[in-house]
Order: C-alpha cells, then structure tokens, then sequence
C-alpha cells in the first residue's frame, strides 16, 4: 500500500481540517437561515396577507428583517473565519446564531399563535445578537493586535 495514503496528518494539518470543516458547517447553518427567511417572508407575503392584522404584520415583517441579515452576517463571518482567533469568532457565531434564532422565532410563534407573552423572549435574542457583534468587535481588534506584533 502506498505510505502517503496511511499517513496521518500533522497537528497543523489536523487543525486547518478541523477550522475548514468548522466553517463549512457554519457556512450551511447560515445558508439554512437564509433559506428559512425567504420561504418565511413569502409565507407571510402570501399566506398571511389579509388573515392576520396589518400590525402583526409588521411584525411578521421584521422577523424575517432580522432572520435575511444576521444569515448574512452568519454567512459573512463563517467565511471570515480564518482572519479572527477561532475561540472568539466561534462564540461570536453561537451568540448571533441562537440570538437570530430567539429573536425571529419569538416573534413568528407570535404572530402564529398571538400569545403576546411571547413577545417578552425577543430582547432576549437582541441582546445575544448584540452580544455576538460585540464579540465579533473584540475578536477583529485582538487579531490585528496580535498580528501587528
């Protein structure tokens, strides 16, 4: 057998494998979003009109606003990775992910089922989304400290 096909890869092998697969699983995870905010904004656009009131519309409307974005910016940061200290951009992904995922989600099970006590977890999600923008700030100005070194 050939010895290259045995070999297994160095510790710094092993980890570029682990950060792009890393980031290929970040990179579909923001695809999903994505995927979730259009076919969430046609439902809307289409099943809601006229069934639901034109203010929970709005609602419904910024839902998808904030789901469409922070998948682009989950898209955005995934392909990024490799500039940023991974620890820190991988909580910045799981802040602005879950923070995405409360907030929008919140609001369309709202809007569903118009139990208004669902409205109390949305500032939940915006402070996690905030808190992974943060996080994000913080690991872009530590990478170019350390990398101006």
């Amino acid at each position: 057998m050939n010895a290259d096909v045995l070999s297994l890869p160095s510790p710094q092998e092993g980890a570029s494998r682990a950060i792009l697969m890393n980031a290929s699983i970040q990179i579909a995870i923001a695809a999903f979003l994505l995927f979730i905010g259009v076919a969430t904004g046609a439902f809307g656009a289409h099943a809601l009109t006229g069934l639901v009131d034109i203010n929970l519309m709005a609602v419904w409307h910024t839902a998808v606003l904030y789901l469409l974005v922070h998948g682009l910016g989950l898209l955005g940061l995934a392909a990024t990775q490799h500039l940023l200290p991974l620890r820190l951009q991988s909580v910045a992904y799981s802040f602005l992910f879950v923070g995405t995922l409360i907030f929008s989600g919140s609001l369309f099970l709202l809007v569903l089922s118009g139990q208004g006590w669902l409205g109390a977890l949305t500032p939940i999600g915006g402070m996690l989304m905030l808190a992974g923008w943060l996080c994000t700030v913080v690991a872009a100005i530590k990478q170019y400290k350390d990398s101006s070194k």
